[in-house]
Formats: structure tokens, sequence, C-alpha cells
């Protein structure tokens, strides 16, 4: 019976170890002292107020089955699960240091406690001790200033209330198996209700001071050391314990206590400082956490949207911090043009060489370590995958305001993946039902065209997310001056080289053009089979495969090309085509998804049928036939991209955070506008 009621008291403590997180995440989400009204709002909270009453049912029969001082020492397994699930794995030592006084003490109560009846009378005593032993710590807590005291002071005057409810639990369990129910039955289900509420109260306080399993320390230390000392003291469980056995319970004790000194007092050792008083949610500073699954050194459109939109960001007094895998693997935390951005561990995939992913488990461990240190006032995620998944689900539960862009089209990903064609129907109508369950968490969400805005209500997604540019720095391209290797005309393919971006088609198309020259900026899956073709088409003395290239030879390439190319079919909006468009080169581009968007047929380009090779070719040729002709059309395109520029998309932005944030739109953002 003994041992059963043990397995009942750990089940106990895990229903505690879950609650004790939620609340945590729930207490954590607001600024000061918690309200109330306002945790009766989140439902996280709710859900661990309901668990602590699963546990305590568990937790109640148990102690109808064993002594006092059997039962209430085993919540000491709540602080190694409340640390594990809250990814603090340097402070496992301290944890377990905790754990075996805990432990230790357990052994030692158990082999020699007696099983008593708890009276009415001793219940009277236990409880005028019990008020004594809150009052002290309390106040502690009160006066510190310190959070690591006031989690400590809380956290003890919380599990003194608790170690008394046991008391109570126990006397209500006797009474109701020896059926012999009375009024003094009742006052002790009063006095533990009230005890519940003064001890829930305190643990609130605590969650507010410090990590979660700081808080369960307290209890699961301070709440069997009252419970036992009670149950030695007043009721007469210790008549068998001998001296040394007392000492060295007593040691035990000393031991448990100091191991929850050493939680209270450890620090992350790459935890960033919360945010400043003068960081408010007042539509000015805001400290921002961006997700990005990817972020340079890594060379895509995506990615450099991340880029531009942190710096800028930044550059209007915003404490900006970035969260992406790491591109060597290598976690760590760095300070780069004007952001803090926090790499995570992350491991090659066999599906692309310069690919790296973060393995779910650890992601989620370290995005939560990162989110509770930073306490941003906004998350603002790029992608769905695994860094925005869990960086949207941990502010979701913080209660932090949160946006989310979509860059993602299923066809993105086959070509890396190697998705055979019959089965990409099927993963397509999955990955967009993943998309929209993640994306659902989020208050606001974007995308960068109207065109890639209806793709995401096709599929399934709510109609409220608003189209939002990416937008670029216009002056930067705009202002480079061309270095020209070749008097030939020349056009300008840029991105990854991979199955969706049919360069291959570019390839064909330059064959049936005399003289034309190419240059293909970036790299991926293909690079080998296409540099393959252009031999067999007999046109590799006119096609350069430049692999990746730096910023600097990029912003040339764009300044020496005469026309730009994208022959991509899955475009959601194309930063490539609109820095060359910035850059003042027309365009010709695929009949496909949002890139109708940037070209207007006989003003600054053209477009083309996908597949089809000689319309390609006949548009290419039209554009770089007549230098006079490709002068207007490149005019065209610096004039029609004015509308992307990167301030107007900050603009944008800040005006949905401050939606987010719930506070007044000042000016409205075009995107909303129209």
């Amino acid at each position: 019976m003994t041992w059963f009621a043990v397995l009942l008291a750990v089940l106990g403590a895990v229903f505690f170890a879950f609650a004790a997180r939620l609340q945590h995440q729930a207490v954590r989400a607001g600024d000061g002292p918690p309200r109330v009204a306002e945790l009766l709002r989140r439902p996280r909270w709710l859900l661990g107020l309901l668990l602590p009453g699963l546990g305590a049912g568990v937790h109640a029969a148990a102690l109808g089955m064993a002594p006092l001082s059997v039962v209430q020492p085993v919540g000491v397994v709540a602080i190694g699960i409340t640390a594990v699930l809250d990814g603090r794995r340097r402070e496992l030592p301290a944890v377990a240091w905790t754990t075996f006084g805990v432990g230790a003490f357990v052994l030692l109560a158990a082999g020699s406690a007696t099983s008593t009846t708890v009276a009415p009378e001793a219940e009277l005593t236990a409880a005028l001790l019990a008020v004594g032993l809150i009052a002290v710590p309390a106040l502690v807590g009160v006066l510190s200033t310190r959070p690591a005291v006031r989690a400590l002071g809380f956290g003890t005057a919380g599990g003194v209330a608790y170690g008394f409810v046991s008391v109570l639990m126990r006397s209500v369990s006797q009474d109701v198996q020896r059926g012999a129910l009375a009024w003094s039955t009742a006052l002790s289900a009063a006095g533990i209700v009230a005890a519940l509420l003064v001890g829930g109260w305190f643990i609130q306080h605590a969650y507010a001071g410090g990590p979660p399993h700081v808080a369960v320390a307290c209890l699961t230390v301070v709440d069997p050391l009252v419970a036992v000392g009670i149950g030695a003291g007043l009721l007469g469980e210790a008549t068998r314990t001998s001296g040394a056995i007392a000492l060295a319970e007593l040691a035990c004790a000393a031991i448990a206590v100091g191991g929850v000194v050493a939680l209270a007092r450890t620090r992350n050792p790459t935890a960033v400082p919360t945010r400043s008083e003068t960081t408010v949610t007042n539509g000015r500073a805001m400290r921002i956490v961006i997700a990005a699954e990817t972020f340079p050194p890594d060379v895509n459109g995506a990615a450099r949207f991340a880029h531009r939109l942190a710096t800028g960001l930044a550059g209007r007094d915003h404490d900006v911090h970035v969260i992406c895998v790491a591109p060597d693997g290598q976690a760590r935390t760095e300070r780069v043009d004007g952001i803090t951005v926090h790499r995570l561990r992350s491991h090659r995939t066999p599906f692309h060489r310069t690919f790296h992913i973060g393995l779910p488990w650890q992601v989620r461990r370290d995005v939560e370590v990162l989110l509770d240190d930073l306490r941003p006032d906004l998350v603002h995620v790029q992608a769905h995958f695994v860094v925005g998944r869990y960086v949207l689900r941990r502010a979701a539960a913080l209660g932090v305001p949160t946006v989310a862009t979509n860059h993602f089209m299923p066809e993105n990903l086959f070509g890396h993946a190697h998705v055979p064609a019959w089965l990409r129907g099927m993963a397509s109508r999955w990955a967009w039902r993943d998309l929209g369950r993640v994306f659902g968490l989020a208050d606001v969400v974007t995308a960068p065209t109207p065109r890639a805005v209806r793709l995401l209500h096709d599929n399934g997604f709510p109609e409220r997310a608003v189209p939002v540019s990416c937008g670029i720095d216009i002056d930067r391209y705009r202002l480079r001056r061309p270095e020209r290797h070749t008097d030939a005309p020349t056009v300008l393919f840029v991105g990854r080289l991979d199955e969706e971006k049919r360069v291959d088609e570019l390839l064909r198309a330059l064959a049936l053009v005399p003289r034309l020259h190419a240059e293909i900026v970036g790299d991926g899956s293909c690079r080998a089979e296409w540099e393959l073709l252009a031999r067999d088409l007999g046109i590799a003395d006119r096609v350069r495969f430049r692999g990746f290239v730096s910023e600097d030879e990029l912003l040339d390439a764009y300044a020496r090309a005469d026309v730009f190319c994208m022959p991509g079919i899955a475009e959601l909006q194309s930063l490539a085509t609109m820095e060359a468009m910035a850059a003042g080169k027309p365009v010709v581009v695929a009949d496909a998804m949002a890139l109708p968007h940037l070209c207007r047929p006989g003003r600054n380009g053209w477009l083309f049928t996908p597949g089809d090779v000689r319309g390609l070719a006949d548009r290419l040729h039209a554009v770089t036939a007549d230098p006079a002709v490709t002068a207007r059309m490149g005019a065209a395109s610096s004039e029609l991209i004015a509308a992307h520029a990167i301030d107007t998309t900050l603009d944008t932005f800040e005006s949905l955070y401050a939606r987010a944030l719930g506070l007044p739109v000042v000016r409205m953002a075009p995107a909303l506008a129209a």
C-alpha cells in the first residue's frame, strides 16, 4: 500500500510540474505584479489552475494510504521535471543536489514514521504555527528589491501554506475513510481552501520573480519539511525515530535548502538583460524579436528581407533581436549591423549542402530560454517551419503580440526534398494546412503581395492576411556605377539554382538570341546540370556561372546588366527582380504567381508564358536589340519600384505592430489603406 501511495504522489508531482510551467508563462507574460483579473483571462493560467486540482486529488488519495512523512516529500521530482521542461539544463546540478537532499530525507522519514490520527486540537496548533511560518518569509519577499530573494521569500511562504494543506488533507481523508464526518471535517475542508488560496497567491508572486522550477523547488522542499515537522512534533509520527536518524534528517533538509538557494542564484550565462524602463510599448522604442529560418550569410530572398527589416527597424531606434539557426552549426550570440543575432544549434541536411536546420526539440528549448530572458514587446516570425513555429508558440504562451509574414510556397521545397511528382499534391495540401495551424496563432499575418495573400486565402487561411511589400533600399542599387566586361548585351539572373527557378529555360532561350550573354548569380542543386546544358547548347562562352557573390559583387552585377530575367514560377514577390528594377533595369519575367505585380508589359519589360522558350527569346531580343528601348524600360522600372521603398515597408510594419499591441495607429499603412 505504501509503494502505491508513493506512485500516486509521483503522478501528482507530474501534474504539479506542468501546472507550474503553465502558470509561470502566464504570470511572466505581464509587467509588474500578477493581477487576478488579468490572470483569469489567460487560458494557460487557467489550465495551470486545473492541473494542481488533479494533482491534489491524487495526492489526497496517497495521503489516505501512507503516513504524511512518506507521501509528502515525494513531490521533489517536480523540480527536475520543471527544470527539464523549462530548458534549464545548466541548473540540473543544483536540481540534483536538492533532489538528493529531499530524496534522502524521504528514505529516512519513511523508515521511521508511524501513522497516527490527526486530532482537531493538533490541527488548530498547526494552523497557528503555519501563520507564523508564513509571515516571516512573506515579509522578506515584500521588503526585498532583489528578484531572487523575492522569489525565495514568496516561494517559501507558499510552501509553508501548502505544507499545512497536507496536514488538513490527511485529516479530511481519514474522516472520509472512517465515515466519521463532523463539523471539524467541514472546518478542515475550509482551511484547505483558504491555505490553497494563500499559498497560490504567494506562488504567483514567486513565478513573477524567477523561473518556475525555483518556485517548485521552494514548494517541494519547504512543503515536506513543514509537513514532516508537524507530523513529527504535533501528530506523533516520529515516535520510532532515533536521535541519529533525526540528525541525519536535519542534515538532508539542510542540503535540500542549500540546493534551493543555489537554484535561485543561478544565472543563465547567455541571458540578455531584460528591457529597460525606457523601452516601452508606446509605438516608439520597442524590443522586437525577428524569428528567421534563414539569415545572412545565407543568400536568398527571405534571408535578405529579414536582414533588411531588422536593420531598418534598428535604424529607427528599436532594440532588435534576431533568432535564427547558425550557418555552421555552432550556437552563439553576436552583435551585427546594429542588431543582436542569436544563432541556434543547427545540423546539415541531405537535401542541400548549404542548408542547415535546427532539431525541433533543441530549438524549442533554446527559444524558450531566449524569449523568457528577452521578454520582447513584439515578435515577428518570417516562416512557420522550426524556428518560427516555436518562437510563435512561445510568444503566444507568454502573451507577447505577434506578427507573421509568409514567404512560403510548397513548390520551393519540393526540389530540395526530392518529393516525387505523384506525392506533391498531397504534400502541398498538408503543408498549407500546417501553415494555417501555426500562423493561426499570430495576431497579424502578412504576405509580400496581393497575389501571395490570395494564395494564403485560397489554401484555407482566414480572410485576415494583408499585403506588405518586402521593400528595398532603392538608392543602394540606383547609385552603383556599371563596370562592363563585354560590349554585348547581358541578361542577369539572381537566385537559387533549383528546379522551380527554371534557369534551363533562360539558357535555351539564350541560345536563340545571337550575341546575348548571360550572368547567373547564385548556387543550388541544379547548377552542375545547367552548366552541362550550357555546354550542350554551345553557349558556354556566353554564360558566366558566378555562384555566391559578395554584396558589392552583386551590386556590380545589377549595374552592368542590360536586362534582368526571372523565369521562376514560385515567386511570392521576387526580391531579385525588385533589386534589378531599383538598379534601373528592364525585366522579362514569367507570367506566374506575383511576378506580374512587378512588370508592366511594354512599359518596364515583358511577361512570358512559363515553358515557352521561343516566347522568352523573343522578349529578351525585343528589350536588348535597341539601346533606346532598353533605357526607356529601365527608367520605367526605376519609377515603378519607388512604391516599394524600404521606408514605406517599415512604416507599414510599424503600423501593424501598433495594431498587434492594441495601440492607436497614428499613420495608416499604405498596404492597409488601399
